[in-house]
């Protein structure tokens, strides 16, 4: 029976397995850090073109090294549950992770794997003042903390970037690099990656990214106008910033779409000509002049009709659009007269069966003007005007996503409004944004991960989406809990960190989408995990530097203070399994069986298990099977278990921990 491994896997090591795979001759082994030995790869078996000197065309800084090293470097650290904290815990399929991001993406590869819809983040702009992380991992536990991913008192995990730093923008990139290796990871081969920046480090951005992501998979640099000026900007108001755009697939295809300009404001507008009661000739009268005040361009102001249940529609030309040839020409019958209508002068836009189709004479309405709407054309009051194609507003609502976006909101203003007036959070970024960002990917569906979540406006615009348009949305958000000043408000008002923040703004923020939409369900909530040390005990790892004496004084290789649950999702992260199914969890003859997901995993932590027990276990068959090393009395009884699984389960994988 294997033991789990309880860490995340070696990086480098499996990269140099994958290219394994394709050139093995290239593949040898060389002694690593420890003394032991490795495998490694000998690039002039692969190829008589290997890079020799200094000069080549490349993006580095100082700690580029020892950048990609971070991220490929395994960890032994754990996600630990907190349903205390959490809303709707066992039902939702959101998640909020406090602790250093680089590590929680980590642990999450094995169950996030390529399932990531759309990756949001705002890092921090590296303006001189601004926090951004230390990747220093190497002190021990007495020098310094890592329980729970926070930083310590001498800021080892945050520090104040300030630009008289000599490795001012190498730090930056040195941050940024190590979490968007492991982000390209996440997304899906239709997967998104949006990233927000200003001036400070938008052209070093882009080359990272460019490395990374794939040059080829650069989408678009989107300006966005945030109509406040920022004076401090050598002598000019500056009003933007950008948003960096990249797909996982170079041949993706995907269109990113957005609602015209106004479009919110029109079919607002119509409703409350609906509410009133007014004649379809009355709300048209107002329609029109509602466009004429407001200045929209013919993108919207071809549709001025309005059908019986007040959808707006247009009438679109259907001569030939090609001034150079010409299309058929054929007899369109008029609906009450029975004679052809006119025949535009270059011919019909469609083949006659095309248009045929679209005629219903059977149904035809006559409308409060003396023209005619048959199935999905239009015609006039009689056969001299040429008929038009029906096109309804909102099925032509949407066009590309520009590249230059102009918003009113105010994200400040958003979280004072949910936290009563009070400014706890500093430069959040709008929910309009997001809300934006997100709706540009026409699925309705999918996991959206922010993994420098803030003030959680990700979160909140996910929910707002959800709410509105029915969609099935899940989020991952990820956030240091970082302290928050003793003097701040939010500190006095009982947030001592931006973590707690931002959960109590998606708990306020869920409230309030549910009273603005009611009858519209959505989930409202989400698990908490927190990073914290892993589960296991040293002697787990290295019991090779343990003597008999010590060992005797070890009666469990996990330690103490762990739960089930801790051990659960411990097990959970180690095997690639989501975190946000739904589990039960039982007792059967004194024993606490847990079943996740319906059988995808069945785990009992308990001591000396009955076989009764076991047996129960491989009858439902599941597709794994966890215990503790220590639920077995001693190895005959280990290798019973192994028989049992093989006689009633043989399709189980058993582990132990």
């Amino acid at each position: 029976m294997d033991k789990l491994k309880m860490e995340t896997p070696d990086l480098s090591q499996v990269n140099i397995e994958k290219l394994a795979v394709l050139f093995p001759a290239c593949v040898t082994e060389a002694w690593g850090e420890d003394g032991k030995l490795k495998k490694a790869v000998n690039f002039e078996l692969l190829s008589d073109v290997v890079l020799e000197g200094d000069e080549a065309y490349e993006f580095t800084w100082v700690g580029k090294k020892a950048a990609i090293m971070e991220a490929n470097k395994p960890i032994r650290k754990t996600l630990r549950p907190c349903p205390a904290e959490s809303v709707d815990w066992d039902t939702t399929e959101n998640l909020y992770i406090e602790g250093d991001n680089l590590e929680v993406l980590k642990l999450l590869q094995e169950s996030y794997l390529g399932k990531v819809k759309m990756i949001y983040i705002d890092p921090p702009y590296n303006t001189g003042s601004d926090l951004i992380y230390r990747d220093d991992f190497t002190q021990s536990q007495e020098e310094y903390s890592e329980e729970s991913g926070q930083m310590d008192g001498s800021g080892d995990r945050l520090f104040k970037n300030a630009d008289s730093n000599g490795r001012f923008h190498s730090d930056w990139c040195s941050m940024i690099y190590s979490r968007l290796m492991l982000a390209r990871n996440f997304l899906s081969d239709e997967g998104v990656l949006f990233i927000s920046i200003d001036d400070n480090e938008v052209d070093n951005l882009r080359k990272i990214c460019d490395e990374v992501m794939g040059e080829f998979c650069f989408v678009d640099c989107i300006t966005w106008n945030k109509r406040v000026p920022k004076n401090d900007n050598n002598g000019i108001g500056n009003i933007h910033e950008y948003i960096l755009v990249y797909v996982k697939n170079t041949q993706s295809t995907r269109q990113f779409l957005m609602l015209k300009d106004g479009i919110s404001d029109v079919f607002e507008f119509i409703g409350t000509l609906k509410k009133k009661g007014l004649s379809i000739s009355e709300a048209e009268k107002e329609l029109k002049q509602f466009y004429g005040k407001k200045g929209y361009d013919r993108g919207i102001t071809l549709y001025c009709n309005l059908d019986d249940n007040y959808e707006p529609w247009g009438k679109i030309n259907m001569s030939w659009p090609n001034a150079n040839t010409f299309g058929p020409c054929y007899d369109v019958l008029h609906p009450k007269t029975g004679k052809p209508t006119k025949v535009p002068d270059r011919g019909w836009r469609w083949n006659e069966a095309t248009l045929y189709s679209q005629v219903d004479y059977e149904h035809t309405v006559e409308r409060y003007d003396g023209s005619f709407v048959c199935g999905e054309l239009w015609f006039a009051k009689d056969e001299n005007t040429q008929p038009s194609s029906i096109k309804y507003l909102k099925d032509v609502s949407r066009m590309l996503l520009r590249s230059i976006i102009s918003l009113k909101s105010d994200g400040g203003i958003e979280v004072e409004k949910i936290f009563d007036g009070k400014s706890y959070f500093s430069y959040p970024k709008p929910v309009l944004l997001l809300r934006l960002l997100i709706d540009s990917i026409s699925e309705k569906d999918g996991i959206y991960m922010d993994f420098f979540s803030g003030s959680a406006t990700t979160a909140h615009a996910v929910m707002q989406l959800n709410a509105e348009d029915g969609g099935h949305r899940k989020f991952i958000m990820v956030q240091l809990p970082e302290p928050c000043d003793e003097k701040s408000e939010a500190y006095k008002a009982g947030y001592p960190n931006i973590c707690e923040i931002g959960k109590e703004r998606i708990r306020r923020a869920a409230k309030k989408i549910a009273e603005d939409n009611p009858g519209k369900p959505f989930d409202g909530g989400f698990r908490v995990f927190k990073l914290d040390d892993t589960n296991m005990t040293d002697v787990y790892y290295s019991a090779g530097e343990y003597d008999q004496a010590m060992l005797s004084m070890l009666e469990s290789n996990i330690k103490p203070d762990r739960t089930d649950l801790d051990l659960l999702f411990g097990c959970l992260l180690d095997w690639g399994l989501p975190l946000s199914m739904p589990y039960t969890s039982e007792k059967i003859e004194g024993c606490t069986i847990h079943t996740y997901n319906d059988g995808d995993l069945i785990a009992c932590f308990d001591e000396n298990i009955p076989d009764t027990v076991i047996r129960e276990i491989a009858r439902r068959q599941p597709l794994r099977a966890v215990f503790r090393d220590s639920s077995f009395a001693d190895s005959p009884a280990k290798i019973n278990v192994g028989e049992i699984f093989k006689l009633l389960a043989p399709d189980t994988r058993v582990k132990v921990l």
